[in-house]
């Protein structure tokens, strides 16, 4: 298909894009590395090119009175432009899922049947203010064999802009085709025409807020790989070791309160009996806690509660706390309250952790260990585009494989039906 006239936003780079996806599907594995080491070094060489783009960047979302915790999202330095080029060199040493059989078998007829992975083709990705997403994208896409539309926000464009510029001249001169990467117009109107490029774009992935998704969900032609937000609840029971729940529930919501997979909400079991000393690390460390009844009495720092706040994402040194009866009660808040990306338990009951693992309905469940792990690279899966809360293709962190689809080849000699 090669009309684009309904396109005239995205219509060229759709075209390059179409056109590089079906050499990258047939590129040999030593070229996509030797491209992404390339690129990987670029960005590195040219840190201090991207470092001014963003920094203006940053300065006009300050101006425009953007939250802190947005423009720490935005924010690049030297130690992040390195950490995105070694998301690039990781992906280099995990195997290549093109061409993967997935299973296979030989009919009763005689017939030799193979289901192969397979790239998407285009991948179109909508996102927001992370810049690292778009190298971490145009990576695994990439070494996927597929070719990437990225529509970034217009707060990150300047970021966006010298970064793809990096990244296409190191692949360009890797021997990648043209197109391979392109960057879209920040604007509205190049949402939509992404999502309705239907026979030009294979799949459309958001990442970024809850009005982001809903609108490429409801208004998208394209099939959608849906990302989701991060309601994510840390459990403590009362079989809990005290010096583990501490540290689990302050790297869960202090490390970084920016990111999808940072803990909101607090379940705590009525039975713990270090309930004051948890609350009390928490507001020392500068969490504004938001409890029920229990929670307060437990300590003067706790403001009330209500059900807005169970609800929340809230992206910030704010957490919601609830006291339950058991865990049955914690796995009821949770099928209530949860978006189903990440839930964790701190116990040493291996019944509690049994019970909670086979009761709780998320992408991830983490056992005695922080929210923070549920992400492509701690997962050793390399880079990843985000984490899938839907349950139809792929669920969890989108890394390597969940890029490619299957085709069934199947060998005969001469056979006929």
């Amino acid at each position: 298909m090669s009309d684009v006239s309904g396109l005239p936003l995205i219509g060229a780079a759709a075209l390059r894009a179409r056109s590089a996806a079906r050499v990258l599907r047939t590129l040999p594995t030593d070229t996509k590395d030797a491209a992404l080491t390339a690129m990987a070094e670029a960005l590195v060489e040219r840190t201090e090119e991207i470092l001014a783009a963003n920094a203006a960047d940053v300065d006009a979302a300050r101006a425009d009175g953007t939250p802190e915790a947005i423009l720490d999202r935005l924010r690049l330095d030297p130690a992040r432009v390195a950490g995105v080029a070694d998301a690039l060199r990781q992906l280099v040493a995990l195997p290549d899922p093109v061409g993967d059989v997935v299973r296979g078998s030989r009919l009763a007829n005689g017939l030799e049947l193979k289901q192969v992975r397979v790239p998407l083709g285009v991948v179109g990705i909508v996102y927001e203010a992370r810049p690292n997403v778009t190298v971490d994208a145009a990576g695994l896409c990439l070494k996927s064999g597929n070719a990437a539309l990225l529509r970034g926000s217009a707060s990150a464009f300047r970021t966006n802009t010298a970064l793809i510029a990096v990244l296409t001249d190191a692949g360009e001169k890797a021997g990648l085709p043209a197109g391979f990467v392109e960057l879209l117009p920040a604007d509205r109107a190049s949402v939509g025409e992404l999502l309705s490029a239907r026979g030009h774009v294979d799949v459309v992935i958001p990442r970024g807020g809850a009005s982001l998704i809903q609108r490429v969900v409801r208004e998208s032609r394209v099939p959608v790989i849906e990302t989701g937000e991060g309601n994510c609840h840390v459990y403590v029971d009362a079989s809990a070791d005290p010096a583990i729940a501490e540290a689990v529930v302050l790297n869960s919501k202090t490390h970084r309160v920016s990111v999808c997979n940072s803990a909101e909400t607090l379940l705590v079991h009525k039975d713990v009996p270090f309930l004051p000393r948890l609350l009390a690390a928490l507001a020392g460390a500068g969490v504004t806690l938001h409890g029920d009844d229990t929670a307060r009495s437990a300590h003067d720092a706790v403001v009330p509660a209500t059900d807005e706040d169970w609800a929340t994402e809230y992206l910030s040194m704010d957490m919601a706390v609830r006291i339950v009866d058991d865990l049955p009660q914690a796995l009821d808040h949770i099928a209530r309250w949860s978006t189903g990306h990440t839930e964790a338990i701190v116990a040493d009951s291996a019944r509690a952790i049994a019970d909670f693992t086979d009761g709780v309905d998320a992408a991830a469940v983490l056992v005695n260990a922080s929210t923070r792990f549920t992400d492509g690279g701690e997962f050793g899966f390399g880079a990843e585009i985000g984490i899938s809360t839907q349950k139809l293709h792929a669920r969890g962190p989108l890394g390597l494989p969940e890029l490619t689809s299957t085709t069934y080849v199947v060998t005969g000699s001469g056979h006929t039906r």
